[in-house]
Formats: C-alpha cells, structure tokens, sequence
C-alpha cells in the first residue's frame, strides 16, 4: 500500500497594521516645489505564498477622508467633489493581479488601483519584505516600502487653476509611497 504525501502549503497571511503604516503621497505645488499628504487610514491583508510567489497577492484599502496634508483649508478642498468627492467615493482601494520577484529584496507588485471611483492598473516597486520579527508582544511583523507614480487625470482628478506668470497649480504627476507594516494572523 503506497501512501502519497500531502505537500506542505507555505501559504501565510499578513494582516496591515494600521497604526504602524501610512500611505503618502507628493504633488508638485504652482511648478515649484512638492506638497506631500497622507492617508492614515488603511485596512488589507497580503495572503503569502512562499513557495510560490506568483500565489500571492493582496488587497488594500484607504478611507479617503483620513487625508492630512497639515493645512485644514487644503484638506477640506481636498475632500471636496474638486478633487476626492470622499462622500460619494469613501475608499481609494488596490488589488494585486501578480507578484513577482525583480531581485532579491525588490519585488514588483502589479494590480488594480481605485481612486475617485475609477479603477487603472498600477505596478508598485516593493522593497522587502523584512524578514519575520518578534514583537515584545509575541506577534511576528514584516515591513515594506512601495512607491508607484500615477497621473491623477487618470483617475478624475482634473480641477486645477491657471497661474497669472503661467503654468498650473497642481501638477499632474502624483508619487505613492506605502509603508507598511504588516501582523501574521
């Protein structure tokens, strides 16, 4: 009588940590010089298949109005119908239609971004992720850094204002930068 091994899955998932992560973005201001912000509120979870990397994937999630860019009056412009419309559209959200490995610790993450109700496919560069530590608590974490560049046309977000010297006030070209920190559930 033969018996036939059940393979071992080496299939993880890693929950975000919320107050351990953020998601920023930067913007050029009248041409001259960049305004950065950021999201503060994210949910999501990487499913980790490390025997398989292309087995992987993940879904996120950001709350549109836990946006902060450290002036009121451009926050509240910012959630308005002009840019975000956070009251129509709650969630920016991203999920992954393939990982794969550029070099080891790099990694480029390809997937579905949504952003003011319209959905783009994105490609974000991932560094790490770290490798697996404990925390006083008995929790194991691993963290990562990914950025993309999107345009934010792309995605309805169109209001601008002319400058009297010429030019715009808000640049088209916007960079995402996530760090997160993920728990292993």
């Amino acid at each position: 009588m033969s018996t036939l091994a059940t393979p071992q899955t080496s299939t993880t998932t890693w929950n975000i940590d919320p107050v351990h992560s953020v998601a920023e973005f930067k913007v050029k201001h009248m041409m001259i010089s960049n305004v950065k912000g950021q999201f503060s509120k994210l949910t999501g979870a990487l499913t980790l298949d490390e025997s398989n990397l292309a087995n992987s994937h993940v879904v996120a999630s950001v709350e549109a109005a836990s946006i902060e860019t450290r002036d009121p009056q451009r926050d509240a412009h910012l959630k308005s119908a002009d840019f975000f419309d956070v009251e129509k559209f709650p969630t920016l959200s991203f999920q992954s239609t393939g990982i794969t490995l550029v070099r080891d610790g790099e990694l480029a993450v390809e997937g579905n971004l949504t952003i003011h109700g319209v959905t783009r496919k994105v490609r974000f560069t991932v560094e790490g992720p770290t490798p697996p530590t404990k925390d006083p608590w008995g929790n194991t974490r691993v963290g990562v850094s990914a950025t993309t560049k999107i345009n934010r046309k792309d995605f309805g977000l169109t209001w601008n204002a002319a400058l009297e010297t010429g030019g715009i006030l808000v640049g088209d070209e916007v960079t995402i930068t996530l760090e997160v920190e993920f728990l292993k559930a």
